[in-house]
């Protein structure tokens, strides 16, 4: 059976996606930018080799993205970490020999660095985001306290991770790191991207224009 790969996504509402960059882009710019970086996330997952099984996971009911041949689920209720382990956990009950969440901030994130993740020899590997978080976190065991006193969205978020998961008596390994976009300053840097995914570059252009 091959690994399952997760697509972690909001649906595309208005003041619920990538509200940072709202005072910047207004609230249909940061839809329409959440909605680029989702659709390329998609396509880079249905690119990967190795037949992994790819699922797209929201947070509420949506109709978007219904083109995509993937396997829709609704996140549980709860906090990011009782999302993630509930994800996980389901997948690697069917019996999967690896689960891989990855969110759908980083467009540019290269292909090579989730399938090293995917290909890893710990229980859990993570993906280090530049601002402390993390890109993707995949797992071939789980616990249900591995995410106990992580705290979201802060620079200690893949640290806190990495402490509770060997409290669990996993092993833990890094990857590369990358660069989510959450705050304006990351999409001047996109804009400096020489290669950006169709989407998303369509989306600069029309910012440019």
């Amino acid at each position: 059976m091959p690994p399952a790969i997760i697509l972690f996504a909001k649906a595309p509402v208005a003041g619920r996606v990538k509200t940072r960059l709202e005072p910047r882009l207004g609230r249909a710019g940061t839809v329409k930018l959440h909605d680029a970086f989702v659709r390329d996330a998609i396509a880079m997952l249905l690119s990967l080799a190795g037949g992994a099984a790819i699922e797209l996971h929201t947070d509420i009911e949506t109709d978007a993205w219904l083109e995509a041949p993937v396997t829709r689920k609704l996140q549980c209720a709860g906090d990011l970490g009782l999302k993630m382990f509930h994800a996980l956990d389901a997948a690697l009950a069917e019996g999967r020999p690896r689960a891989c969440i990855v969110g759908s901030d980083a467009p540019t994130l290269p292909e090579a660095y989730l399938q090293e993740l995917l290909a890893g020899n710990s229980d859990v590997a993570l993906g280090p985001a530049e601002d402390g978080g993390y890109y993707a976190i995949a797992c071939r065991r789980v616990h249900p306290k591995m995410f106990s006193g992580v705290e979201w969205s802060t620079a200690h978020t893949l640290q806190q991770t990495v402490e509770a998961a060997k409290r669990c008596g996993l092993t833990v390994e890094l990857g590369r790191s990358w660069y989510d976009v959450d705050k304006y300053a990351d999409v001047e840097r996109l804009l400096r991207s020489p290669d950006l995914p169709p989407h998303t570059a369509e989306w600069v252009n029309a910012l440019l224009q």
